[in-house]
């Protein structure tokens, strides 16, 4: 990529932007509000963010708490939750070692969004489910 060419796209994702389109994001690969909702619409991170929402847990009840994950999946994902500012990770100095894992106020704020999602779901859950019907029907017929 030429220098000042990341830039340039990087500006194009701004909305204060008068040439920001809302579907950028959607495919170009270096545009930041891509990489944050790759990152944060994961089913992992939605999983980790919504067990987290309930108070501080150790690796080892979230693990428990998250049917299907692996030990690795799970670290990655805590860790990139971390590095968005969206988890804490707490070293508590004891023989063994103890770590905990919270959400961040960021992380609370992110919840609540999804929560909002999963609300909508539950009460729409009836309408996709006959839409899926009919779909289905129409594919067979």
């Amino acid at each position: 990529m030429e220098e000042g060419t990341l830039n340039s796209l990087r500006h194009l994702c701004d909305p204060e932007n008068p040439d920001y389109d809302v579907l950028q994001w959607d495919t170009r690969e270096d545009c930041e509000v891509r990489q944050i909702l790759d990152r944060i619409a994961d089913k992992w991170s939605l999983l980790v963010i919504a067990i987290l929402d309930r108070g501080t847990l150790r690796f080892t009840e979230l693990r428990r708490g998250i049917d299907g994950i692996s030990q690795r999946m799970l670290t990655t994902t805590l860790r990139q939750l971390e590095r968005d500012g969206l988890v804490r990770r707490t070293v508590h100095p004891v023989v063994p070692p103890r770590v905990d894992y919270e959400l961040t106020p960021l992380g609370v704020t992110l919840h609540e969004t999804i929560q909002s999602l999963v609300t909508w779901t539950e009460a729409h859950q009836r309408e996709i489910a006959m839409a899926r019907a009919d779909y289905d029907a129409r594919q067979h017929a």
